[in-house]
């Protein structure tokens, strides 16, 4: 079944699932250890909202060893595309976008997830 918009809309109305949608449309692929850095939340917590996402085909998944690394889905329709692209440019200035980014700069397991993929 393809994205439609309420679904799309429903999905970005959580903050923790906004939130990871956009530090990918911002840094590309993220892992889990990441994201739970970043945005200050538990493992299960993150996982389960990318889940949701995964679901909806907003992201994909690659497997590199223990790791897992989520990315917006290359077949997202041109009009979520540019829904994402302009949510990115128009809040990434504010809070807690801009300490999302800031945390995942300094992300201690940063280093760990780049060297194993």
């Amino acid at each position: 079944m393809p994205l439609n918009p309420t679904d799309l809309f429903n999905l970005l109305a959580d903050q923790t699932r906004l939130r990871s949608l956009l530090l990918m449309q911002a840094e590309g692929e993220l892992c889990v250890c990441e994201l739970t850095h970043a945005l200050e939340m538990s493992q299960p917590k993150v996982s389960r909202h990318l889940a949701a996402l995964r679901q909806h085909k907003l992201v994909r998944t690659r497997c590199a060893s223990n790791w897992i690394y989520y990315r917006l889905s290359p077949d997202l329709p041109a009009w979520a595309s540019e829904i994402l692209q302009t949510a990115a440019r128009s809040v990434m200035a504010a809070e807690p976008f801009t300490g999302d980014r800031k945390r995942l700069a300094t992300a201690p397991s940063r280093v760990d997830c780049r060297e194993t993929a």
